[in-house]
Protein backbone atom coordinates (compact mmCIF):
# COMPACT_ATOMS: atom_id res chain seq x y z
CA UNK A 1 0.00 0.00 0.00
CA UNK A 2 2.64 2.90 0.85
CA UNK A 3 4.31 1.74 -2.02
CA UNK A 4 1.63 2.51 -4.31
CA UNK A 5 0.94 5.88 -2.73
CA UNK A 6 4.82 6.39 -3.41
CA UNK A 7 4.21 5.66 -7.31
CA UNK A 8 0.80 7.63 -7.54
CA UNK A 9 2.95 10.86 -6.00
CA UNK A 10 5.51 9.97 -8.19
CA UNK A 11 3.38 10.00 -11.42
CA UNK A 12 1.09 12.56 -10.17
CA UNK A 13 4.79 15.05 -9.86
CA UNK A 14 6.02 13.99 -13.54
CA UNK A 15 2.82 15.07 -14.63
CA UNK A 16 2.49 18.40 -13.19
CA UNK A 17 6.28 18.72 -14.48
CA UNK A 18 5.25 17.80 -18.37
CA UNK A 19 2.31 20.02 -17.23
CA UNK A 20 4.27 23.28 -15.93
CA UNK A 21 6.62 22.95 -18.77
CA UNK A 22 3.97 22.90 -21.46
CA UNK A 23 2.87 25.92 -20.31
CA UNK A 24 6.47 27.51 -20.18
CA UNK A 25 6.83 26.85 -23.22
CA UNK A 26 3.47 28.18 -25.15
CA UNK A 27 4.14 31.38 -22.59
CA UNK A 28 8.13 30.81 -24.25
CA UNK A 29 6.87 30.78 -27.85
CA UNK A 30 4.48 33.94 -27.70
CA UNK A 31 7.25 35.99 -25.82
CA UNK A 32 9.33 35.26 -29.22
CA UNK A 33 7.07 36.37 -31.54
CA UNK A 34 5.63 32.47 -32.19
CA UNK A 35 2.13 33.55 -31.21
CA UNK A 36 0.16 31.79 -33.73
CA UNK A 37 1.65 28.75 -33.20
CA UNK A 38 1.56 28.92 -29.11
CA UNK A 39 -2.75 29.06 -30.42
CA UNK A 40 -2.00 26.14 -32.22
CA UNK A 41 -0.32 24.17 -29.79
CA UNK A 42 -2.94 25.25 -26.93
CA UNK A 43 -6.13 24.42 -29.19
CA UNK A 44 -4.53 21.07 -29.95
CA UNK A 45 -3.83 20.82 -25.92
CA UNK A 46 -7.35 21.51 -25.36
CA UNK A 47 -8.94 19.79 -28.52
CA UNK A 48 -10.38 22.55 -29.33
CA UNK A 49 -10.47 24.78 -32.74
CA UNK A 50 -7.60 26.99 -33.37
CA UNK A 51 -8.64 30.87 -33.46
CA UNK A 52 -8.37 33.23 -35.33
CA UNK A 53 -6.15 36.86 -34.38
CA UNK A 54 -6.08 39.90 -35.35
CA UNK A 55 -4.10 43.04 -35.09
CA UNK A 56 -6.38 45.72 -34.31
CA UNK A 57 -9.29 45.93 -32.11
CA UNK A 58 -13.01 46.24 -33.29
CA UNK A 59 -14.91 49.17 -33.02
CA UNK A 60 -16.15 50.19 -30.26
CA UNK A 61 -13.69 49.26 -28.09
CA UNK A 62 -11.64 51.20 -25.98
CA UNK A 63 -8.21 52.19 -26.81
CA UNK A 64 -7.07 51.22 -23.65
CA UNK A 65 -8.04 47.63 -23.81
CA UNK A 66 -4.91 45.70 -25.09
CA UNK A 67 -7.18 42.61 -26.83
CA UNK A 68 -10.53 40.90 -26.36
CA UNK A 69 -12.53 37.71 -28.18
CA UNK A 70 -15.08 37.56 -30.30
CA UNK A 71 -17.14 34.44 -30.24
CA UNK A 72 -19.21 35.24 -32.89
CA UNK A 73 -16.28 34.68 -35.19
CA UNK A 74 -13.92 33.07 -33.15
CA UNK A 75 -11.41 35.71 -33.13
CA UNK A 76 -8.44 37.19 -30.67
CA UNK A 77 -8.13 40.70 -32.01
CA UNK A 78 -5.45 42.84 -30.10
CA UNK A 79 -4.37 46.66 -30.20
CA UNK A 80 -1.57 46.37 -31.93
CA UNK A 81 1.20 44.21 -33.43
CA UNK A 82 3.36 44.61 -29.86
CA UNK A 83 0.75 42.82 -28.11
CA UNK A 84 1.36 39.72 -29.83
CA UNK A 85 3.93 39.27 -27.70
CA UNK A 86 2.30 39.93 -24.53
CA UNK A 87 1.57 36.44 -22.81
CA UNK A 88 -1.01 37.78 -20.73
CA UNK A 89 -3.05 39.37 -22.73
CA UNK A 90 -3.09 36.11 -25.38
CA UNK A 91 -3.54 33.58 -22.84
CA UNK A 92 -6.36 35.58 -21.44
CA UNK A 93 -8.16 35.74 -24.23
CA UNK A 94 -7.50 32.06 -25.21
CA UNK A 95 -9.17 31.35 -22.35
CA UNK A 96 -12.20 32.64 -23.26
CA UNK A 97 -11.66 30.79 -26.69
CA UNK A 98 -11.64 28.08 -24.19
CA UNK A 99 -14.58 28.37 -21.79
CA UNK A 100 -16.90 29.47 -25.54
CA UNK A 101 -16.38 25.70 -26.92
CA UNK A 102 -16.87 24.64 -23.37
CA UNK A 103 -20.20 26.28 -23.38
CA UNK A 104 -21.27 28.52 -26.11
CA UNK A 105 -23.20 30.88 -23.20
CA UNK A 106 -20.11 30.91 -20.49
CA UNK A 107 -18.14 33.20 -21.25
CA UNK A 108 -15.66 32.83 -18.29
CA UNK A 109 -15.26 35.64 -15.86
CA UNK A 110 -12.11 38.08 -16.07
CA UNK A 111 -10.88 36.45 -12.53
CA UNK A 112 -10.58 33.10 -14.20
CA UNK A 113 -9.13 34.14 -17.52
CA UNK A 114 -6.26 35.92 -15.63
CA UNK A 115 -5.68 33.10 -13.40
CA UNK A 116 -5.39 31.07 -16.56
CA UNK A 117 -3.16 33.60 -17.98
CA UNK A 118 -0.71 33.91 -14.64
CA UNK A 119 -0.61 30.16 -14.17
CA UNK A 120 0.98 29.86 -17.75
CA UNK A 121 3.55 33.04 -16.56
CA UNK A 122 4.26 31.23 -13.28
CA UNK A 123 5.37 28.02 -14.65
CA UNK A 124 7.45 30.44 -17.33
CA UNK A 125 8.96 32.08 -14.34
CA UNK A 126 9.50 28.86 -12.48
CA UNK A 127 11.39 26.91 -15.29
CA UNK A 128 13.43 29.62 -16.21
CA UNK A 129 14.60 30.77 -12.58
CA UNK A 130 15.33 26.71 -12.47
CA UNK A 131 17.14 26.96 -15.15
CA UNK A 132 19.00 30.01 -14.92
CA UNK A 133 20.00 28.34 -11.28
CA UNK A 134 21.41 25.45 -12.49
CA UNK A 135 24.24 27.64 -14.47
Amino acid sequence: MFLNRISCHIIWKRGQILEQRFEASIVWLILNGETEKALETLAKHYDVNVPNLKVGLPKGRKIKTLGCYNARNTTISVLNSDVLKEPFVILHEFYHHLRTNADAKHLGTEKYADEFAKKFIQAYNSMKAGRSGNN
